[in-house]
């Protein structure tokens, strides 16, 4: 059931940031806030704690920092994996990967 909340959690975040950064995140159909949604959970369910793990040097040497900008990178290359999802530049990534780990976290905190 956990599972399920993160997800709905996810997509609802995405489904705030086209309201909140209008033209430059898109989505094409509804249900494709749903696909996003589930392949964020994806990724960080899966794939994110084993970059972080690899990035440890980095994130000990910027503080963190890097982490930050693996999350925007990998907003940014979602476009390239799910179609009718559009992110306009890296800017606006990074400034969705900030909202949604924010989000993620808050909206988890409260859920518990």
């Amino acid at each position: 059931m956990k599972i399920i909340w993160h997800w709905l959690i996810l997509s609802a975040i995405v489904y705030g940031l086209t309201y909140f950064l209008p033209g430059d995140i898109v989505v094409d159909q509804w249900y494709t806030f749903i696909v996003v949604g589930a392949v964020l959970m994806f990724i960080r369910m899966i794939i994110d704690p084993i970059i972080n793990v690899l990035a440890i040097p980095l994130n000990l040497f910027t503080l963190g920092i890097f982490s930050v900008l693996i999350n925007g990178i990998i907003f940014w290359l979602l476009p390239y994996v799910i179609s009718g999802f559009h992110v306009s530049d890296f800017k606006t990534a990074l400034i969705g990967s900030i909202v949604i780990a924010f989000g993620d976290w808050f909206l988890g905190k409260v859920i518990r």
